[in-house]
């Protein structure tokens, strides 16, 4: 299996991707969030320039606010700085969208989107559609350097839900998802994804990648899950996953959509939501406050016990490796830590020195 991190893009703490490599792991995923982290591109510049081996790619792009052709520039750019080992993580957009009180990118203009950019980083002619008018593009200047599209850029397609996992078969490299390690859940899943493959004529053989974005989280002997150390480590994690279920649910109005370990908080996050001091009509700002970077100290008593076992892969460091040859075992080959900023480094070095290492 391999390793990775997901980190909070932050222009002058670039390093912390060096700092990943040194340890040994595998990637670097780096979020494209316009309203809450540096630019995800400058970031990956930086940091593909003082590294060697590490994998960076965007964890994930995000169609709704560039166009295709600028995105598949854009990650082109960064395979001339690290050539053949990046790659386009890309999504319809939860947390840059929702952060404007916007929506996600419907599937059908995403599955377009990932059509143009897969032909683009293909070396291709293209028709591409924009404000009602479609014409043939294609990459100019190929022999001046100005972009690598020779090394292969492989997609990988952030999906959970039917429509999305079908796309994903149809047009990536991989998926990245949820941890699970349930068999049934895993069944589901590329059950879906390979039927979208079907569809399009594509067989998607052994090499497809699988990844999942998770936070194993190291339990000390005698030592409470909700530690001040453990919250410290995955609060904005926690409550990062409590903002998408509430999003979620605010949409569909269905029950059904939140997760048995969060019903005994449940009907509490709601009042509190509602309870905010920001106007219905801009209450996304401070919903999304601290989001995957923090925990907003009101909502610490949310990050119960249940939450974190609901949400984290927590145990001993041998408990943890576990899961992750379970997960394995189904199929999945890769495991992204998203940790909260100020535990961030802590969090990367004890999975490094403790999991990866007996793994």
């Amino acid at each position: 299996m391999k390793f990775s991190v997901t980190i909070q893009p932050k222009l002058d703490d670039w390093k912390i991707i060096k700092e990943a490599e040194d340890l040994g792991y595998d990637a670097a995923w780096v979020p494209d969030s316009q309203m809450i982290w540096s630019d995800c591109y400058a970031t990956m510049a930086l940091a593909a320039q003082a590294t060697s081996k590490i994998e960076i790619g965007t964890g994930v792009a995000i169609p709704g606010t560039r166009i295709a052709p600028v995105t598949a520039h854009s990650i082109a750019s960064i395979n001339l700085i690290a050539p053949g080992r990046t790659f386009l993580g890309i999504g319809t957009g939860h947390t840059a969208m929702r952060v404007m009180g916007m929506n996600p990118m419907p599937i059908k203009p995403f599955r377009e989107y990932l059509r143009v950019v897969r032909s683009l980083l293909n070396g291709e002619e293209v028709e591409y559609s924009l404000n009602g008018k479609t014409r043939p593009i294609r990459f100019l200047h190929g022999d001046l350097g100005f972009r690598n599209i020779e090394d292969s850029i492989p997609i990988y397609v952030a999906a959970n839900g039917p429509r999305a996992l079908q796309t994903a078969g149809a047009y990536g490299d991989g998926l990245i998802t949820v941890f699970a390690d349930e068999p049934e859940v895993m069944t589901f899943t590329m059950g879906m994804v390979n039927q979208g493959a079907q569809e399009v004529g594509r067989d998607l053989g052994t090499n497809y990648h699988t990844a999942a974005l998770a936070l194993p989280v190291i339990q000390r002997a005698g030592e409470a899950i909700d530690s001040e150390r453990i919250v410290r480590q995955c609060g904005s994690f926690v409550t990062a996953v409590l903002h998408f279920v509430y999003e979620i649910y605010n949409y569909t109005k269905q029950e059904e959509v939140v997760p048995e370990y969060m019903r005994s908080i449940w009907d509490e996050y709601r009042n509190f939501v509602d309870s905010m001091n920001t106007k219905e009509d801009r209450r996304f700002q401070e919903l999304h406050d601290g989001h995957c970077t923090y925990h907003v100290e009101a909502e610490r008593k949310f990050i119960t016990p249940d939450m974190i076992r609901g949400v984290c892969i927590v145990g001993s460091p041998s408990e943890i490796v576990e899961e992750l040859r379970k997960a394995e075992s189904l199929g999945l080959k890769e495991v992204s830590l998203l940790p909260s900023m100020i535990g961030f480094r802590e969090s990367m070095e004890e999975f490094a020195t403790e999991v990866m290492s007996s793994d």
